[in-house]
């Protein structure tokens, strides 16, 4: 019996020491580590790369490949991990994330490379949600975030060192570019077997049915839009059939991945964490995020290279206040979380400094100075640190134990959505914006240009080569249309600011704060005397007639609320906690006794 309940209720059955949790936590970071480095070290690498395969038309695909397979995979996993297992889909992750980077690698054109970066997509959306995921097994919420600041700051890290381990790679000619895949697979397989060893997590009876039909138009739907953002503006007019189409296809598969997802038996995003008004803040706080974080990272390496004239590693090196300021202000505020259960205040402040460290971005010129343009970046770096690990923090605790694969890989989904809207939106920007710069000061200028009337634009090194006057114009022309973007990013942030407000701050699950005085413990009578009473409390909700009652109401509102009945909530409860205690704090206070006769033990 003491074994059912426990498989009715996994979460009791192990409780992780802290070493324990450090241990799995190493090679989740190491995990995330790489495979976010691989998503951005192309970055500085890329003008080299189309030099060598060509295809300069299909450029922004090498890029945008893998943002759009992580995207649209990142809600799957979550499920699929649900049906067979966080470690089993943890190592898949990774092992698809290896062999595609070994053939990425390899690649002899440009179409083969694109097709190994959207495998690489793949492997990184498995490994961003599972880590996710699997820590939410392994600590509560209460908890959680003296670790979770670990977490963010290994994505800011990830983020900022991929340029620059990038731009080490591309500068030393001994390494070459293909070594920018190369790199991450040792530290992948040393995560692989990391987890192997210490992840050892309860095996848990789940519903084998997958939700088909769900994953199908989901994926479709954020692949259409996906498709738009990329290719609008670029490879068609944005007042073109192929947008319109595009544009259809996004809402009709969106419509029909509603109506999947309310009649199927095993949702991929169930219908009732909509109706949670902590999951919809936090996915809206989450996108915005994504937005502000993706686009100014993409685009600010655009003005340390062009503008500055900074090599691809110094550039890597001028980020590294964002990455100190990400990492300090993630661990401290994870520890003080855990110390004293408030966490709201972090996404709230944290949105804003964003919105301001945007607005700092916003002003930087020519003539910028490194002193203060690492100062505007550092701040930028608080904002993010704050924000980024609360939010799925603030989702996780506010959910259901059966829903947390859900939940954290649907915030996880609208992050990265987020940041694909926010890459291509301020691409298109900045695009427009530097070609009519261009055209205006050069006609201003009264300058005529050969072949045409267009500047042509190559590597940050060949715009350095060109004559000073088109070079001032163009450098220019660069620092208003980055103006531009980080100024756009200002009132986004400010949109996540007023989702974080809304945010309801539930008490964190868990533990109360290590300076507590310890319990005194209960003998055995009075365990017996508790395990009784929940079971008369079980009985009683179970012999319920559907009358509402004060005991029926308490019980319910022990479970997060859903679109369940208040009865459903309760019977739930009683399954899920009450039965299993009980049963525990009896089977605590009567030990198996020895039989004097026999010498056996009498159950």
């Amino acid at each position: 019996m003491v074994a059912q309940a426990q498989a009715a209720s996994p979460t009791k059955q192990r409780t992780y020491t802290h070493r324990e949790i450090l241990e799995v936590m190493s090679g989740l970071m190491l995990a995330m580590l790489t495979s976010m480095i691989s998503t951005s070290v192309v970055g500085t690498a890329l003008p080299t790369i189309v030099g060598e395969l060509g295809g300069q038309d299909q450029y922004s695909w090498v890029a945008s490949a893998t943002m759009l397979t992580m995207t649209v995979s990142t809600p799957l996993w979550g499920k699929l991990s649900d049906l067979f297992g966080r470690k089993l889909l943890f190592q898949t992750a990774l092992a698809l994330f290896v062999a595609a980077s070994l053939v990425a690698g390899l690649s002899q054109n440009m179409g083969q490379l694109i097709a190994a970066r959207a495998v690489q997509g793949l492997g990184v959306g498995g490994l961003s949600a599972l880590s996710q995921v699997i820590l939410g097994d392994i600590v509560s919420p209460r908890e959680r975030g003296r670790y979770s600041g670990y977490m963010g700051a290994v994505f800011g890290i990830s983020t900022v060192a991929g340029p620059l381990l990038g731009g080490f790679i591309v500068d030393a000619d001994w390494l070459g570019w293909r070594w920018c895949f190369y790199v991450v697979v040792p530290f992948a397989l040393v995560s692989f077997f990391v987890i192997q060893k210490v992840l050892k997590l309860p095996r848990v009876r789940r519903s084998t049915s997958i939700d088909i039909w769900g994953a199908t138009t989901i994926t479709a739907s954020a692949s259409a839009l996906m498709l738009l953002l990329t290719l609008g503006g670029n490879e068609f007019e944005w007042n073109s059939g192929w947008t319109y189409f595009l544009g259809a296809v996004a809402l009709l598969m969106l419509a029909l991945a509603v109506l999947s997802e309310r009649t199927a038996r095993n949702p991929i995003l169930p219908p009732r964490l909509f109706r949670n008004p902590t999951f919809v803040l936090t996915s809206l706080a989450s996108l915005f995020v994504g937005m502000a974080m993706f686009g100014a990272m993409i685009y600010l390496p655009q003005y340390l290279q062009i503008v500055k004239g900074l090599s691809p590693t110094n550039s890597g090196l001028m980020t590294l206040p964002m990455v100190v300021a990400l990492f300090l202000a993630g661990v401290i505020s994870g520890k003080i979380v855990t110390q004293t259960g408030k966490w709201k205040i972090f996404p709230v402040a944290g949105l804003l400094i964003v919105a301001i460290g945007l607005f700092l971005l916003s002003r930087l010129h020519v003539d910028s100075s490194e002193w203060l343009i690492g100062f505007d970046v550092a701040v930028l770096g608080v904002g993010l640190g704050l924000s980024m690990q609360m939010l799925i923090l603030a989702a996780q605790n506010g959910s259901e134990l059966r829903d947390m694969a859900s939940t954290t890989s649907g915030v996880s989904f609208f992050r990265s959505l987020g940041g694909a809207v926010g890459v291509a939106a301020f691409g298109a920007i900045l695009t427009s914006r530097l070609k009519d710069e261009i055209a205006e000061m050069v006609k201003a200028a009264g300058i005529n240009l050969p072949g045409g009337s267009e500047v042509k634009l190559g590597s940050p090194s060949a715009i350095q080569m060109l004559p000073t006057p088109i070079k001032n114009i163009v450098l220019e022309a660069f620092t208003r249309g980055l103006e531009t973007v980080f100024l756009v990013g200002v009132p986004i942030a400010l949109l996540g600011f007023l989702a974080t407000l809304f945010l309801k701050e539930l008490p964190l699950r868990g533990a109360s704060t290590p300076a507590a005085p310890e319990p005194k413990p209960l003998n055995k009578d009075d365990l017996v005397l508790a395990g009784l009473l929940l079971e008369l409390i079980a009985q009683r909700i179970e012999r319920a007639n559907g009358e509402g009652s004060a005991l029926l109401t308490a019980v319910a509102k022990m479970a997060p609320p859903d679109d369940r009945s208040e009865r459903e909530r309760a019977r739930s409860v009683v399954h899920d906690v009450l039965r299993p205690t009980s049963r525990a704090l009896i089977a605590q206070a009567t030990p198996p006794q020895k039989d004097l006769v026999t010498g056996g033990i009498s159950q």
